[in-house]
């Protein structure tokens, strides 16, 4: 989320069957002809809703199964010993393939590091209020962000770092500056904070509110909006404190009301009542939520959030959360301006919601000056790709601790592969990360001696797979990515792709490090790439927890990662995939850093056994004379991207023998959007134009690994619908 989200595939050596649809077709002898048997649809005249249940109960049916008995475990670390089973069906099920991350790249940068909180989850990664930022011409040197890196870790929970860097780089003779500016790539679509999971509009909108508490740059939480809270016994009620003289303002930093309890309580009605997306984070959470959203309660005074008084809030839960407080930093827990939200058109309660938000009087969220704000910056100017400026709201009350007064964005379209270097060099922008074509450049000019590899995050960008493609244009425009494949390819593509061992043969097929390497350079091809959707390093046990693997009762100590219970469970079935290396990150044990999934062998052979599948259930000829093709629409515009999609191709079709035709679909267009409406803006799992994307990803909203996981349920997970599903 961090509202961004992802790519994946997968892969097994003994493998369980997949179940799959029945189909026939119509048998005919294919011996020299490249003619494909006629293959018929058998989901034809059912709807997308019937698709989407048939298909995902027999694709993600165990890993539902896991998920739910995680939910019932009887302790955190039995739940996350559960969490990991679950998640290891996940990646065996083969409908994505974990790729990479961000980060992991050369940089060149004015920000001192680590001034920018680094927590694996929430958007408060995305404030930028404490950056440190230096003047002039030069970028800092690599030893010198080095020597920070050391110290933050050396202080880190201290709270002292900030002020050494400052006195750090004032007596290394940098003069600090109040602005920051940084390249952005997709327009926020909605301004409002509470209507959106997308995290082009999440990474804008953060900077003009503040949450209760939030993740300082040593990444412990701190008061913010609340001063303080309580936890009852039960585990069950949070009470906050919050702090008073707060006020609302709009974008010229007039003020409009004084923020309160009733501000939070507003805030949770209109996520509830929009259903933007974010709604399922508190689904079965706070109490009777889900209830409202059902209809079965209307009376929202029954749902657990409740001002107490002018300024104690109070959040009631269903059951006890562990890691409620990690939710807080995300935009779930926004607070709203009731009185600006409804001078702009908005109404609370479900239907009064979407009866006043179908009128043209309906205006908040549509653009940054039909918001209210209460956070440190204001948005001043806003040109659609072009920039947004934010520039320091005097009203905020904590305007005398930010560092930064002015922050401006600037668009990149993408069409340039080196133009955020070449600003960064001009002093436009602040730093840049280095695709090869920077680092080539950056050479030339003599500036590479500044550039330090980038730190990866948590962020896990995978390609998806259709399940079952429904859409051959994009959804917003019939003549954009328009199919080439004629109305029997469309359906032989999906019918292999419901199949188990033909999603883990192409999942196997790819090398991801000469994929990878296309973006970040050969020698860094492996810093980013990721092997699980979350990382093994997410969380870890507690305490000693005894589970069952296959039917074994198996123990896994205290400090036990998660990465390593992924692990035990897809070798006990056998499946020839490394999700977790206890060797890596220099013995400590990691999921990320080398490719644990590309294997020729293997890949072939799950390819025969989907052959031999299809071949028996639909009679279908997989050769290299009927070859499977499956389209991936790419960013073709952009050298980097368009040479990693030609890397996806090559490796792909050499490693499955042609037997399976990887189609590039060029989306065209001055910028991304045309790739992004392919499978990033729509929204329901029948508009994805593709057969595979790797143009979006998912980062951690919270600190648990249903952060990562709830995305793939059935209605209402934010990336089950990259499947093709709901």
């Amino acid at each position: 989320m961090k509202f961004t989200k992802v790519i994946a595939m997968l892969l097994c050596v003994v493998m369980v069957v997949a179940a799959f649809a029945g189909c026939t077709g119509k048998k005919q002898d294919t011996k020299g002809s490249t003619e494909d048997p006629t293959y018929a649809d058998p989901y034809a005249g059912k709807t997308h809703q019937e698709v989407s249940d048939d298909l995902y109960e027999k694709v993600l049916g165990e890993f539902k199964e896991y998920y739910d008995k995680a939910l019932e475990a009887e302790s955190v670390s039995e739940r996350f010993a559960l969490m990991a089973i679950a998640e290891a069906k996940l990646l065996e099920s083969g409908v994505m393939l974990p790729s990479t991350s961000n980060g992991g790249n050369y940089a060149i940068s004015r920000v001192a590091p680590k001034t920018i909180n680094s927590t694996l989850w929430g958007n408060d990664s995305d404030r930028f209020h404490q950056v440190i930022a230096v003047a002039g011409e030069n970028f800092l040197l690599k030893s010198e962000v080095e020597e920070m890196k050391a110290k933050w870790a050396e202080v880190k929970g201290t709270g002292t770092y900030e002020e050494w860097v400052k006195k750090y780089l004032t007596d290394k003779g940098y003069t600090l500056t109040d602005e920051y500016s940084w390249p952005y790539t997709s327009d926020p679509v909605v301004w409002d904070a509470l209507n959106s999971y997308r995290a082009a509009d999440a990474e804008a909108i953060v900077n003009t509110y503040d949450g209760l508490l939030e993740y300082d740059i040593e990444n412990v939480q701190q008061p913010a909006l609340a001063t303080g809270y309580t936890v009852s016994d039960d585990g069950l009620t949070y009470t906050f404190k919050l702090r008073e003289g707060v006020n609302w303002v709009d974008n010229q930093g007039n003020v409009i009301e004084k923020l309160t309890a009733d501000s939070f309580v507003a805030g949770m009605q209109h996520m509830l009542d929009a259903k933007g997306g974010l709604e399922y984070l508190v689904d079965g959470k706070i109490k009777n939520a889900s209830q409202y959203m059902a209809g079965e309660i209307t009376d929202f005074a029954e749902v657990g959030v409740k001002a107490v008084d002018e300024y104690t809030l109070e959040y009631t839960l269903e059951a006890p959360c562990t890691y409620f407080t990690t939710m807080l930093g995300y935009g779930v827990f926004a607070p709203l301006s009731r009185a600006y939200f409804t001078a702009n058109g908005g109404a609370f309660g479900v239907e009064e919601y979407a009866a006043a938000s179908a009128t043209d009087a309906y205006t908040y969220g549509t653009a940054p000056d039909k918001i209210a704000y209460c956070g440190p910056y204001l948005v001043t100017s806003y040109a659609a790709s072009n920039s947004i400026v934010f520039e320091a709201n005097p009203q905020y009350w904590n305007k005398d601790n930010i560092n930064i007064h002015k922050i401006t964005w600037i668009f990149n379209d993408g069409s340039n592969p080196t133009e955020t270097y070449d600003r960064a060099k001009e002093g436009t922008l602040t730093g840049a990360g280095l695709n090869t074509n920077a680092v080539a450049k950056a050479k030339e000019d003599g500036l590479f001696d500044y550039a330090y590899i980038a730190a990866t995050d948590a962020t896990s960008f995978p390609s998806f797979y259709n399940l079952y493609r429904a859409k051959f244009a994009n959804f917003n425009d019939e003549t954009v990515a328009a199919t080439t494949l004629t109305a029997n390819e469309q359906v032989k593509a999906n019918l292999a792709m419901e199949n188990q061992h033909f999603r883990l043969a192409l999942s196997m097929a790819l090398d991801r490090g000469a994929y990878n390497a296309t973006t970040k350079g050969d020698d860094l091809k492996l810093t980013s790439l990721v092997n699980s959707y979350t990382p093994g390093t997410f969380v870890s046990l507690d305490e000693d927890v005894t589970v069952e693997i296959n039917g074994k009762a198996t123990e896994f100590k205290a400090g036990t990662n998660y990465g390593v219970i992924m692990q035990a469970q897809i070798d006990a079935d056998g499946i020839a995939i490394k999700v977790y290396d206890p060797a890596a990150d220099e013995g400590a044990g990691s999921s990320a850093g080398y490719d644990g999934w590309y294997n020729v062998e293997e890949a072939k052979k799950q390819l025969e056994a989907a052959i031999e599948e299809l071949s028996k259930s639909c009679n279908m000829v997989i050769d290299k004379e009927h070859p499977v093709k499956l389209e991936v629409p790419y960013f073709d515009i952009n050298e980097p991207y368009a040479n990693r999609a030609n890397a996806m191709k090559q490796s792909i079709e050499a490693s499955l023998d042609g037997k399976v035709e990887i189609v590039l679909v060029k989306t065209g267009g001055s910028d991304a959007v045309n790739w992004y409406n392919a499978g990033y803006y729509p929204e329901t799992g029948d508009q994805m134009n593709y057969n595979i994307f790797d143009g979006c990803g998912w980062g951690p909203d919270y600190g648990d690994p249903t952060t990562y996981l709830d995305t793939m349920l059935p209605q209402g997970g934010g990336m089950a619908k990259n499947l093709g599903l709901y």
